[in-house]
């Protein structure tokens, strides 16, 4: 075969453009070379399907398991059960009807399940309400002899956490950002919507932005009950305390949150990881997650990816610079680090400055090479 092959590219290494190359040492470059690169289509075949590197979607996270902890309770007297919540909070107990925490089963029969998993005993407090008969006074009264979520931050995610700890993402709540801002896990999910009960078929409005892009909407009960039952929509919920970063999404060059292509957990992680900014992996890998063809491993690599990070050079959220750069002229944004006239790094122009032209216009492959330490191709 590859006799048969050679006189095909003959024509081409005596094309006057080229050097040439005497005929014996040819014939023995090209019968080293060939067998090499034969080798390496063989290898390529064999592993099967290749995927093609291009930027993608962000895959939807998997979410975690949970272990319930169902308790026995001390005293049973003081248990009712969900059916006797449903004379008064029949839009709750509906919609909570609804999601997986109702599903949960009691591995024994006197385990607590329903709505005193959560709210804890509440014989006292419906004997209360009924006795109240109307009064304010006594209702009011009557209203915090249950647990009610209406307490500090802390005692309200400890609810949750009692069983919620068990999971790989939720576990390092208690250390995250959100926590020691005392916001609490009530403050972003809600176990009844009782708003989406009474309009089930209703969407929400969004952003203007996604106005212009064909993201379908769901209606706001089925939107609830399949995004860990939110309160609203990313990234209508997230921009309620984060509108810094609500405005950067309204630059000319952003990544397509406010249109729906896109959401914040993604990226970030809400309940708390050990990374800056409660990234969800650490340094580039976030943003290799779509942006899969500059992941690597490169031979030659880009130092700045591997110790600052994507950031060195982009801002993630919004910008009115190309490519999410953060300075308008690439060049200026090269000279950032390659500064230092007696390094071997400095763009080699007048003066140690590239007074025309960006500097990827020969250094292409800026985010790492195979073939080029100076990353020209």
């Amino acid at each position: 075969m590859l006799e048969k092959v050679r006189p095909m590219h003959t024509p081409l290494l005596s094309h006057p453009m080229t050097h040439h190359t005497p005929a014996p040492l040819l014939c023995k470059c090209v019968s080293r070379v060939r067998p090499k690169l034969l080798a390496v289509a063989l290898l390529w075949l064999a592993a099967g399907p290749v995927a093609v590197w291009a930027q993608t979607r962000p895959a939807a996270n998997e979410p975690s398991s949970v272990t319930a902890r169902l308790g026995t309770p001390a005293d049973p007297q003081t248990y009712i059960g969900s059916d006797r919540c449903w004379a008064c909070h029949r839009a709750e107990v509906q919609e909570f009807g609804k999601t997986r925490h109702s599903e949960i089963g009691a591995a024994k029969a006197d385990a607590v399940t329903g709505c005193e998993l959560c709210h804890g005993p509440g014989k006292a407090h419906a004997d209360a309400e009924a006795a109240a008969q109307g009064d304010d006074a006594k209702t009011a009264a009557a209203s915090k002899l249950i647990f009610s979520f209406q307490g500090n931050p802390k005692a309200n995610s400890d609810r949750c956490l009692s069983c919620h700890r068990s999971t790989r993402e939720q576990s390092k709540f208690d250390h995250s950002a959100h926590a020691q801002h005392g916001v609490s896990c009530n403050s972003c999910h809600s176990m009844h919507l009782v708003e989406a009960a009474r309009a089930p078929g209703a969407t929400a409005m969004g952003l203007a932005q996604a106005n212009f892009f064909n993201v379908p909407k769901l209606p706001e009960e089925t939107r609830w009950l399949h995004n860990s039952q939110l309160k609203k929509a990313q990234p209508e919920l997230c921009f309620e305390c984060h509108t810094n970063i609500q405005a950067q999404f309204a630059l000319p060059t952003h990544h397509r949150v406010p249109e729906g292509a896109m959401k914040c957990t993604d990226c970030h992680s809400a309940h708390g990881t050990s990374n800056r900014a409660n990234l969800r992996q650490s340094g580039w890998d976030t943003c290799a997650n779509c942006h899969t063809e500059k992941r690597g491993p490169f031979v030659f690599e880009h130092s700045a990816v591997k110790v600052e990070g994507c950031t060195a050079c982009h801002t993630p959220h919004g910008s009115v610079n190309r490519m999410l750069l953060v300075r308008k002229e690439e060049r200026f944004l090269c000279l950032q680090c390659h500064v230092d006239p007696s390094a071997v790094n400095v763009p080699h122009s007048r003066l140690s400055f590239q007074t025309r032209g960006d500097c990827t216009r020969c250094h292409a492959a800026i985010h790492g090479s195979n073939f080029d330490v100076n990353f020209l191709h």
